[in-house]
């Protein structure tokens, strides 16, 4: 599981941030602020995703800031390339977020199981 929630992270901060650079460099939809807050938000959350896979302490609270960023400017950018906040899509992004945490935390305690009891 922690494999699984450390690849999706991944996927999903990599993706925000070449959104991030192709909107900064290329068409310039929306203000350079929020471009770089994509790219941080993405390369934030790499850097959570790779601390969640070594189980370092704090590697989850990083990856859920990566998240989190990523979630606050989602929500600015919808507002400004359609011109209102679509639920729905909100809403799956929210729990796909929770998702990789979910199986980040799960993993993690499987892994200190396995750490804890050598028998198993």
């Amino acid at each position: 599981m922690l494999i699984l929630a450390t690849f999706g992270m991944t996927v999903y901060g990599l993706y925000s941030i070449s959104v991030g650079l192709v909107d900064l460099l290329g068409s310039s939809t929306l203000e350079w602020w929020a471009n770089l807050w994509l790219v941080a938000g993405g390369i934030i959350l790499v850097f959570g995703a790779l601390f969640v896979r070594v189980s370092m302490p704090g590697g989850l609270a990083l990856a859920v800031g990566g998240l989190l960023a990523l979630q606050s400017i989602s929500l600015h950018n919808a507002s400004h390339l359609h011109g209102q906040v679509m639920l729905l899509p909100q809403v799956a992004r929210a729990l796909f977020a929770a998702l990789l945490v979910a199986l980040a935390y799960l993993g993690w305690n499987e892994e200190a199981e396995v750490t804890n009891n050598p028998n198993s």
